[in-house]
């Protein structure tokens, strides 16, 4: 069983910057991440097999739905807190860092946000303890950077809504209580609806056969005139913007928890340097790998100040979309050059499960594209600076 030896790259002194309750925060998911994912992570990602067993301690840390209040079972903690606690969870895996994410930021956050009072209780509590595991529907088949044009579809039948369509790429699926799942009304608008699982007509396969985030429990939602109560309605949503409002919280805990899998790699390749010896002397003596070493630091270091600075203005409740985008494609894009480079330095070894190294980069290689892709993130920005949409066709406009 590997031992999990991390220690914390902090070259900027970024810790001065952080509270007490920052740190307590975070070493305590550091100190659950070591105990309970680092000795089976890698036997678990071998078998493409979702660590459930898991799901309880999540609950236990506080991991799900950190910035809900107390009043519905949350933890009422800050921004920088959630994105600490994301970073730690990835560190140990992107699939768990993905479940957690999905639970607080697509699960939680919406019916907090956007649903009724009626709805937050029910439903809030049990989440907030992994009671109930819940799943985020917007992706489809056919629309993935593109979500307004989905083709789920939901009519008025008087005593209740019938929904109709499919979603796909949906982390916790198979085993998801609930699901947020964003359809057209028969005016085109885009609302939210709690859908239960056993609800007649709504199913969950599992997709297979995935390279990347193989902790992770990924699947489809498919719905064949499921009869979805009146009161499952979203009050509060009324198109795309509340969709996007979900994903901007989760694209920044995935800002902070990129920096986790690049902190792991970073700590693991600077140990392995020491202790390997080539031509008599440790490899961390050689010109090119100190490059390496140096250059990873470098970009952990920036994107430490830049997820800080990000919690900050979320704190405050002045972060811009925009600037969400710019930290998520910055630290997920900065991470798997990093563990790239991690591999390099570890050879041969860099490619078993004895190391983190292969696994994280294959769960990057989905970070990179899920929750915006690379490019899309890059055009987002463009937009933001010029005021000039790239990412929309003109027939569209």
């Amino acid at each position: 069983m590997a031992q999990d030896l991390f220690k914390h790259p902090d070259y900027y002194l970024v810790d001065e910057l952080l509270t007490d309750e920052h740190k307590l925060v975070r070493d305590a998911t550091r100190e659950w991440v070591k105990r309970e994912v680092s000795p089976v992570i890698e036997e678990y990602a071998q078998k493409a097999e979702f660590p459930k067993h898991l799901l309880k301690g999540l609950g236990e840390i506080g991991a799900f739905g950190p910035y809900i209040p107390q009043e519905y079972g949350g933890a009422g903690l800050d921004y920088i807190s959630y994105g600490l606690m994301m970073q730690e969870l990835e560190r140990g895996d992107s699939g768990i860092r993905s479940t957690a994410s999905v639970q607080s930021s697509l699960v939680m956050y919406p019916i907090w946000k956007f649903g009724s009072e009626e709805q937050r209780r029910k439903y809030l509590p049990k989440l907030a303890t992994g009671e109930l595991m819940g799943c985020f529907g917007l992706t489809e088949p056919n629309h993935g950077s593109d979500p307004g044009s989905m083709e789920t579809r939901f009519k008025d039948m008087g005593d209740y809504y019938l929904l109709n369509g499919a979603k796909m790429w949906i982390s916790n699926a198979p085993f998801a209580d609930i699901a947020i799942v964003w359809a057209k009304d028969e005016n085109g608008r885009i609302r939210g609806l709690i859908v239960e699982r056993g609800m007649e007509g709504f199913s969950t396969p599992e997709t297979h056969n995935k390279w990347s985030l193989r902790t992770s429990a990924t699947g489809e939602l498919i719905f064949d005139n499921v009869k979805v109560p009146k009161e499952n309605l979203l009050p509060e949503t009324d198109g795309l913007k509340y969709p996007l409002m979900c994903l901007d919280s989760a694209r920044y805990g995935i800002a902070w928890g990129t920096l986790g899998a690049a902190m792991d790699a970073y700590d693991t390749a600077l140990r392995y340097a020491k202790e390997r010896y080539q031509f008599g002397v440790p490899i961390a003596s050689f010109q090119l790998q100190q490059k390496k070493l140096a250059e990873m630091i470098t970009e952990i270091t920036k994107g430490q100040l830049l997820a800080w600075r990000l919690g900050t203005l979320m704190n405050e409740g002045r972060a811009t979309p925009a600037q969400i985008s710019m930290a998520k494609r910055n630290n997920t894009y900065i991470a798997l050059n990093i563990v790239r480079e991690a591999r390099q330095i570890l050879g041969a070894m860099g490619i078993t499960g004895e190391y983190p190294i292969m696994r994280h980069m294959m769960n990057l290689e989905s970070v990179i594209t899920y929750e915006g892709t690379h490019d899309i993130h890059l055009l987002i920005t463009g937009y933001d600076i010029t005021g000039i949409q790239a990412f929309r066709c003109k027939k569209d406009k």
